[in-house]
Formats: C-alpha cells, sequence, structure tokens
C-alpha cells in the first residue's frame, strides 16, 4: 500500500483541511474543490456534514452538508445541501471544509503534508538527495516535491517503491529513483 498524505492541518490552524472550495460548476450550486484528502470517495458521501472555515462575511455556512459528489475529468465537484444555486456557490469561494469531528482516524501509513514538508531527502545509502519543500496530491497517486542539493526541483511519486521510508522524528525521507527521474523537472 502506498503511502499517504493526511488532510493539512495548516491553512485552518488546528482543524485539518479535507477541502478548498474553488469556483461555481453550472447552476445546481456545485462547487469544484482542491483536496487535501486520498479518499475523495469515502470522505465525501452524501450526508456527511462538514465544519466551514470562511473569512467573516462570505455568508458560509458554519457547516455544509454534502447532497452530491463527483469527479468530473479528473476535478471533485460537490453539492451542498445549503447551497441550492450558482449564486449561492460564488460566495463558498475559498472556503474551507474541515474533517468532521467524529471522522475515523488515519491508517498509520499516512503523514500530514505539513509534517513533511522540511525533511531531508536521501538516497538508500545516506547521501543528500535535497529538501522536501511539498506534496501534490494527484487523482493517481501524490508526488514529493523536492529542492535538490545540486539546484532545481523534482517530483518523486509517493509511492513505497520509491519513498521506501518515512522518518519524521528523524527528519528524512529515503528516495530510491530510477535513473534520470531527479534530472526530469531541472
Amino acid at each position: 500500500m502506498p503511502p499517504k498524505a493526511r488532510p493539512s492541518r495548516g491553512a485552518a490552524g488546528d482543524a485539518q483541511v479535507v477541502a478548498r472550495i474553488g469556483k461555481p460548476h453550472g447552476i445546481r450550486g456545485e462547487v469544484t474543490v482542491q483536496l487535501h484528502t486520498d479518499d475523495p470517495g469515502g470522505r465525501f458521501t452524501p450526508g456527511t456534514i462538514f465544519p466551514t472555515r470562511a473569512p467573516a462575511g462570505s455568508g458560509t455556512p458554519k457547516a455544509l452538508t454534502v447532497r452530491s459528489a463527483r469527479d468530473h475529468n479528473g476535478i471533485w465537484l460537490l453539492g451542498f445541501e445549503e447551497i441550492p444555486d450558482r449564486t449561492g456557490a460564488e460566495g463558498l469561494r475559498g472556503s474551507l471544509l474541515l474533517l468532521p469531528a467524529e471522522a475515523p482516524e488515519v491508517e498509520d501509513d499516512a503523514w500530514y503534508a505539513d509534517d513533511l514538508v522540511g525533511l531531508r531527502a536521501e538516497r538508500p545509502d545516506g547521501s543528500p538527495v535535497g529538501t522536501v519543500t511539498g506534496l501534490v496530491v494527484g487523482a493517481a497517486q501524490d508526488r514529493l516535491v523536492l529542492d535538490l542539493a545540486g539546484g532545481g526541483t523534482a517530483e518523486v511519486p509517493f509511492v513505497r517503491a520509491l519513498v521506501p521510508v518515512v522518518d519524521v522524528s528523524g527528519g528524512r525521507v529515503v528516495v530510491d529513483p530510477p535513473e534520470g527521474l531527479l534530472e526530469l523537472g531541472s
């Protein structure tokens, strides 16, 4: 099973962010979302109530109830019981959906993106590769973003075969990329 990133903690303080609401889609109140979860199909089930965090005066309700959730060409679209139309959806832009209090714990083989940023990346033999500067959450797989020790950046698929060790307490990840992968983004 590949490593998975947990919902982000950073932008909303101690609350775990599950998604950031983007632009409206269509006329029935659906919105695009930037995912901060590795299981959108399981997380966004109809009837699930998400606490929200939004700028004061935005009109965003304190909680939103999922009415519908679907993957549309690789972009997740959510509809909410409280938002019947596009006008209502416009006011949600930039709001955060937070992890519900009763949400199950994330499995042990998962990390917060915030916990990964700043870890040193090294090869299996201990030679330096660089520093983790981000995590790109993808539809098929997540990718670690690395600032390379020799300059430039690279993205490494965040799968056990290429990232066999994540040692947060030790401040490191071990990356074992195939020949040439680190040179692709440089």
